[in-house]
């Protein structure tokens, strides 16, 4: 049965397009996927992400299980801080990614992909052991809303929060005489801020984002315009980009990976194998240059050779071409400026491997 979030009826009432994603009824759209995605880079969007999971890891032996779960060393986490991290398996490949915040001292929040929920909570309970810890899925009895673009702090602050957490943080906070949870991650490469809160309170503080925003151009955003924003932004979505078959320093994620953690975690000798040897494939960025757009899973060609295939692709409203993700071989002769080809409906199309991000961050908070 599709899950709905407590926005749900809201959205249908905001002309919303609805369709299935990762078990959830979500708007895809309410105007245009190219209107939204220009409101969020030029002004402010709001995203219902509720259909995120919330899982709370705590106990005396937390921080143990999550270095035994990440690559990332959660001992270095303080007090409100987060960080990006995989959920990696025995050979190395990608489970999830998570957001871990600490939120005190043996107590975790995990912020998860929809779609992952159920088995990484059982993944989780397989590693648990004898660890005294407690996995609580809050995932029900939460919201959580994304204000995201260059006036989204101004709007948030309107409501009488001020004084935003650091970018990766996360503190609590009053919103509407509500006490809620406010972090600063962000999925779309621009400032902004998450509201977590309880259900209850969800639908008062969209209308009031809806209404108070509107000075500032707000404009509810879709899962269309949520893609293209994060493929602008080169950061990866889970299922196209990120998989058990891929490992983190192939998927470009080499900067999330400590070299100097000692704890033993999942996969560990595979990625160390990787960070010493060197990796056989690797997840480039791409551009356009004839006409067309390549797709997920169209294949990827460099002198007659399939080399690889694409994970992510579509129009980038802000730059104005077609863009891309792809797993390519790691070969000497394909790099940044090089010549590739994607299979579109039988025929090659030309493509030019370019730098990521795709377009200049702006989500780094103050």
């Amino acid at each position: 049965m599709t899950k709905q979030t407590i926005l749900h009826d809201r959205h249908v009432e905001l002309g919303a397009k609805m369709v299935d994603f990762a078990g959830w009824h979500m708007p895809v759209q309410y105007t245009s996927i190219i209107d939204e995605h220009n409101t969020v880079r030029n002004a402010v969007g709001l995203f219902d992400v509720s259909h995120m999971g919330e899982i709370i890891i705590q106990g005396v032996d937390a921080l143990e299980l999550l270095n035994k779960l990440v690559p990332q060393d959660i001992s270095k986490l303080t007090d409100t801080k987060a960080v990006y991290c995989q959920l990696t398996n025995n050979n190395g490949g990608i489970k999830d990614d998570w957001i871990v915040y600490k939120l005190e001292n043996n107590k975790y929040l995990v912020i998860a992909n929809a779609s992952m929920v159920d088995s990484d909570i059982n993944w989780v309970a397989m590693n648990k052991g004898d660890l005294n810890v407690e996995i609580i899925n809050d995932s029900h009895n939460y919201s959580m809303i994304a204000i995201q673009g260059p006036k989204a702090c101004e709007l948030i602050n309107e409501l009488g929060c001020t004084d935003l957490p650091a970018f990766f943080s996360i503190a609590e906070k009053e919103l509407l005489g509500h006490n809620v949870w406010v972090s600063r991650t962000g999925y779309t490469g621009e400032d902004g801020v998450e509201v977590i809160l309880e259900n209850k309170y969800a639908l008062e503080l969209w209308n009031t984002l809806l209404e108070v925003g509107k000075k500032y151009g707000v404009k509810p955003i879709g899962l269309g315009a949520r893609d293209t924003l994060r493929l602008e932004s080169a950061m990866p979505l889970y299922g196209n980009d990120l998989d058990e078959t891929t490992t983190p320093i192939e998927a470009g994620l080499r900067w999330s990976i400590p070299k100097d953690k000692a704890t033993n975690y999942n996969g560990k000798e595979v990625i160390d194998k990787h960070l010493a040897d060197g990796i056989s494939r690797k997840l480039i960025g791409f551009k356009m240059i004839d006409k067309g757009i390549a797709r997920h899973e169209y294949d990827v060609y460099f002198n007659n050779e399939k080399v690889g295939v694409v994970t992510s692709g579509g129009v980038s409203p802000t730059r104005g071409d077609n863009i891309g993700l792809a797993y390519i071989k790691n070969l000497d002769n394909l790099t940044v400026g090089s010549t590739i080809q994607i299979m579109i409906r039988d025929k090659f199309y030309n493509a030019e491997i370019i730098k990521k991000p795709f377009i200049e961050k702006r989500n780094k908070g103050e």
